[in-house]
């Protein structure tokens, strides 16, 4: 194991699987843990196997962490309205969108207030969009997009067909194009 590329690897891919976790958790502290862990798996378990396949190795725990953390909360939450306890489901909180790297600004417009919190909101809805659609649509999405896997190691990842892939990719990209058609300009 070469304890320096791990590292390097861990830290280059720590801001996207943060965003990830967060919107599968909708929790920045309960993401943060899910990292946490799947990074600690990654090195202890897989730390010796070839850099090229770190990757697709870290997506897989990450993605299985988040399943398992769902369905946690899935039980738990039987078990408290089993009690009698009326709980609403899941917390509240929404996760900060976070800088808003995602948007280039124009050079003629990147310093004018009302365009930066134009694309702070478009971000925002965008975010919230994301973290609105079903978990597997959800992963799919960004494995694909945001993580740049192809369909067979996105299937790897999540476990799952590469059919099934292409179905839960087809319905997000569907669902978000509404969010985006409402983000165009007049």
């Amino acid at each position: 194991m070469n304890p320096k590329a791990l590292a390097h690897f861990l830290a280059s891919a720590e801001h996207r699987a943060f965003r990830i976790a967060a919107l599968a958790t909708r929790n920045d502290e309960q993401a943060l843990d899910l990292v946490q862990e799947a990074m600690m798996r990654l090195a202890e378990k897989y730390g010796d196997r070839p850099e090229a396949e770190w990757p697709l190795l870290f997506q897989r725990i990450l993605q299985n962490a988040i399943l398992d953390h769902h369905r946690r909360q899935k039980v738990r939450r039987a078990w408290i309205s089993l009690i009698g306890d009326l709980v609403a489901g899941r917390p509240d909180h929404e996760h900060e969108a976070g800088d808003a790297d995602a948007f280039d600004a124009p050079d003629s417009e990147e310093h004018r207030p009302d365009w930066l919190a134009d694309q702070h909101r478009n971000q925002e809805r965008i975010m919230k969009a994301i973290a609105g659609l079903p978990l597997r649509q959800q992963q799919a999405f960004l494995l694909r997009y945001w993580e740049g896997m192809d369909i067979a190691q996105t299937a790897q990842a999540m476990g799952c067909s590469e059919g099934s892939v292409k179905t839960h990719c087809f319905r997000a990209v569907k669902a978000l194009s509404v969010v985006l058609n409402d983000l165009k300009p007049d």
